[in-house]
């Protein structure tokens, strides 16, 4: 199983100067589980990930479990180059909130006034199906397990798992005052937990019940469920490379394998937990030295 990080921020994609060692890309994970490719969320990073598929003549038969329908985790797909393809094959998987509801997203944000092309016109076949809490889906070999999180309109978690390794994904998760315990037992001893580390403790305060946590939340589910390592996910659109190397360490201090998830970032789950954090940490550390001396 192996892991590529394609959009690493929250709420809003943020390019610049300041974010372009992190990167600026909403959320999109891209796990490969032999020939399977599974995509955690379908934000502006998708675009770039299409391109890559592309390049490489990949085959374009992909699965993307959505975490809910907010917009900085679904726009990317109307620039994901693939859906205008013959022959390419997308299902699009996302937490049942009502009727046909993750065609109902796609289709709106695919329409006059604010889209020239409407889904019903790609040239992909785009099949959808809603899943809620406790259900367990087999994609060839692959298993995704299914678990609820507390975000505004509701919010799914994914632990995808296969040939003997797992990657959690929980992001727009608000914590609560205790570590969730049906989030620390779906997560339990995971390879990579992928969470929402969007605020310091400091600025939570100010943001309860936005729906989104903190690295000390995060480093203490990950401790908690014995997972092999954490990558601190959903960064704030503001958040500078600086400063996100800098709530980096200060989630180290609670949780020692935690790293920052970095756009371009790629890991085999095959290494150890210690090696996944090291080359995380090292070329995050490479790539700010040589800003900084530029």
């Amino acid at each position: 199983m192996q892991v590529r990080f394609w959009g690493v921020r929250g709420s809003i994609a943020s390019p610049g100067a300041d974010t372009a060692l992190v990167g600026g890309n909403t959320s999109c994970v891209e796990v490969r589980c032999g020939d399977r490719r599974v995509v955690l969320d379908a934000g502006t990073g998708l675009r770039q990930l299409g391109d890559s598929m592309l390049r490489e003549r990949a085959p374009l038969r992909t699965t993307v479990l959505l975490s809910h329908y907010h917009w900085d985790h679904i726009q990317g797909l109307p620039f994901f180059v693939p859906l205008y393809v013959p022959g390419t094959e997308l299902e699009v998987i996302g937490p049942a909130q009502s009727e046909q509801a993750v065609r109902g997203a796609l289709v709106h944000q695919m329409q006059a006034p604010v889209f020239p092309v409407r889904l019903d016109e790609v040239a992909a076949r785009v099949a959808t199906r809603e899943v809620r809490a406790g259900d367990v889906l087999e994609l060839d070999d692959v298993v995704v397990r299914v678990a609820r999180g507390n975000h505004p309109g509701g919010v799914c978690g994914y632990r995808v798992e296969h040939a003997g390794a797992s990657v959690v994904y929980l992001t727009d998760n608000e914590h609560y005052a205790c570590t969730d315990p049906k989030l620390v037992a779906f997560a339990a001893g995971a390879d990579l937990l992928v969470y929402d580390a969007q605020y310091t403790p400091e600025e939570y305060a100010a943001k309860v019940g936005w729906g989104h946590s903190t690295y000390v939340a995060g480093a203490a589910l990950a401790a908690e469920a014995g997972v092999g390592a954490f990558a601190l996910f959903h960064h704030d659109p503001s958040r500078t490379d600086g400063a996100v190397a800098q709530i980096e360490a200060l989630a180290q201090e609670h949780f020692a394998r935690s790293f920052a998830a970095r756009e371009g970032l790629e890991l085999d789950l095959a290494r150890s937990p210690d090696s996944l954090c090291d080359r995380a940490t090292r070329r995050s550390s490479a790539r700010l030295f040589v800003d900084e001396g530029a």
